[in-house]
């Protein structure tokens, strides 16, 4: 079944948007073997641009492995996530993949479970611990098989900025760049979505990942783009929108890309055939319905000046927070507590601080607060 719009998940082939000058600069520097870290503000598209150029490598040397990590919460969560997917991404069939770990990891007695279904994964739990394995050894599988096999690997680790959140995190970090850097048959790209972690991990000069590669961030698709494959989408279904209404989808959203597609999706569930503002005015309010459980979750347990200075940045301040003005028209405290304000937001993920200011990071939560 064709869907029209796809959010809230990867998306390829008809659904995939724009992103060409990104698509070609991610496929030359696969398969030239460069590091790239990619950072942008969350579900803006780093799975989805990564899995494209995954697909789009024909050449035979080269091998893209794709892991998400979102879930280990230690170091050797993330090894035996790590080595488990490069066993299975490296080999063409079960007997290989036995085969890897019998050569590989001879310490170990995997449990592996077969699934009847054809399409599901095949499971593996390696059981790999400190005491059977050294770090050191399950980082260097990837180069070890690379060379053997005589090809090039690219492991693409989503969701990397949980390396941050490990115990003893810094310790990890260093081993993690000590051992990658030193590999030349392996090349790693780095992305996540919580940007003020990934920032932190690799444009800190103090971190071990500083300049562990080319740094790519992902701008926002322009409106042109969205509204050419938004009416396209509309009249795949036999429906009709305008350009005006097309770009009023993206401006509501901030051409954040999930939300342009969900919008566009509620806009095109309440069109019959020809678009009107109130089709328009329908999917906004559905929009915003769908997500005020979300939100309310994530202001519970925030102080009143926590939520005075969200209020403060939805009426359009974004700089001078300490200022007399600002503190005494939104009633944030003194001056000294807009740092730790800051602070709180920020580890909430619920404000975004650049060089231009401070803003809300989700669109959809303004327009919420703000209603």
């Amino acid at each position: 079944m064709e869907r029209a719009f796809i959010y809230g998940m990867s998306v390829e082939g008809e659904n995939f948007t724009d992103r060409v000058k990104e698509t070609k600069r991610l496929k030359l520097d696969f398969e030239n073997g460069i590091n790239v870290i990619l950072i942008s503000p969350r579900r803006m598209g780093k799975s989805s641009i990564v899995r494209k150029v995954k697909s789009e490598i024909t050449d035979p040397t080269i091998k893209v492995v794709f892991m998400d990590i979102y879930d280990c919460r230690s170091e050797y969560d993330f090894y035996n996530r790590f080595a488990s997917v490069v066993m299975k991404e490296t080999a063409t069939k079960t007997e290989q993949v036995i085969d890897h770990i019998k050569r590989f990891l001879i310490r170990l007695t995997p449990k592996i479970a077969f699934s009847p279904e054809p399409l599901s994964e095949l499971s593996i739990s390696l059981g790999i611990t400190p005491e059977n394995y050294q770090p050191e050894e399950i980082l260097q599988l990837p180069e070890l098989i690379a060379k053997e096999q005589g090809i090039h690997l690219i492991i693409c680790i989503d969701e990397f900025q949980q390396i941050g959140e490990f115990t003893n995190s810094l310790t990890v970090q260093k081993r993690l760049r000590g051992i990658w850097q030193h590999q030349r048959h392996v090349s790693y790209c780095l992305f996540g979505s919580k940007r003020h972690l990934m920032t932190k991990l690799f444009q800190n000069r103090k971190m071990p990942f500083y300049q562990f590669g080319e740094m790519m961030f992902l701008d926002k698709i322009p409106t042109s783009d969205w509204v050419t494959f938004i009416c396209s989408r509309f009249k795949k279904q036999g429906k009709h929108i305008s350009e005006e209404l097309a770009e009023r989808i993206c401006e509501t959203v901030e051409n954040h890309s999930s939300y342009v597609q969900q919008l566009a999706w509620n806009v095109l569930a309440e069109t019959d055939k020809e678009t009107t503002k109130q089709d328009f005015d329908n999917g906004v309010k559905a929009l915003i319905a769908q997500c005020s459980g979300l939100f309310e979750e994530q202001i519970k347990g925030l102080s009143s000046y926590q939520l005075n200075f969200i209020r403060a940045i939805c009426k359009g301040v974004h700089t001078d927070f300490g200022s007399k003005a600002v503190l005494e028209e939104y009633n944030l405290g003194t001056k000294s507590n807009i740092s730790r304000i800051k602070t709180a937001l920020l580890a909430r993920e619920l404000i975004d601080v650049t060089s231009d200011g401070v803003f809300l990071e989700d669109p959809v939560f303004k327009l919420w607060m703000s209603r």
